[in-house]
């Protein structure tokens, strides 16, 4: 957020800070999602925009369908303890562990997660199965939410606009 100030922050609608930090993603990631130079390039962002980017796929996983659906479609442990990391630095402490408690589940499907039919596997799968009550967990935690994890990227960048790349005037 180079270019944005804090005040430019401080006087953005939630929805307009929203579109902000994601151009602001997208101008600094020049990478595939989910692949190892990505997670490079994103440890040397800020350290919000770091927890941003690296929260982004979880958010879609969870939107669209659960916990053990993200480790097989970012089949990636780097990126997953980015996004444990990521949460913890947005401020989701307790989506934080319960996903950490689903990447060690995660661990002993490992292989068959990165299978080239994962996919066929996963549905249906002991995996899944361990999983749901943790997808249930963090749905919970999640349904005060307007945009899911999303809105934990707008209530850290206030607090800290300073995280995301903001500037003094």
């Amino acid at each position: 957020m180079g270019r944005h100030t804090l005040e430019s922050i401080a006087a953005s609608s939630d929805d307009d800070l929203f579109i902000l930090l994601g151009r602001e993603l997208e101008e600094r990631i020049t990478t595939k999602r989910g692949s190892p130079e990505f997670v490079a390039e994103i440890k040397e962002l800020p350290a919000g925009l770091r927890a941003l980017a690296a929260t982004y796929e979880l958010d879609v996983s969870l939107a669209l369908d659960d916990l053990g659906w993200y480790f097989g479609n970012w089949h990636s442990r780097d990126l997953a303890e980015e996004t444990a990391a990521g949460l913890d630095e947005l401020g989701a402490k307790e989506l934080a562990e319960v996903f950490r408690a689903a990447f060690r589940l995660a661990q002993d499907y490992w292989i068959a997660l990165g299978s080239e039919d994962w996919e066929e596997w996963y549905h249906g799968s002991a995996l899944e199965k361990a999983v749901d009550p943790l997808t249930r967990k963090a749905w919970s935690i999640l349904a005060g939410k307007k945009k899911g994890i999303l809105d934990y990227w707008v209530e850290y960048a206030r607090r800290h606009p300073e995280r995301v790349g903001a500037k003094n005037a």
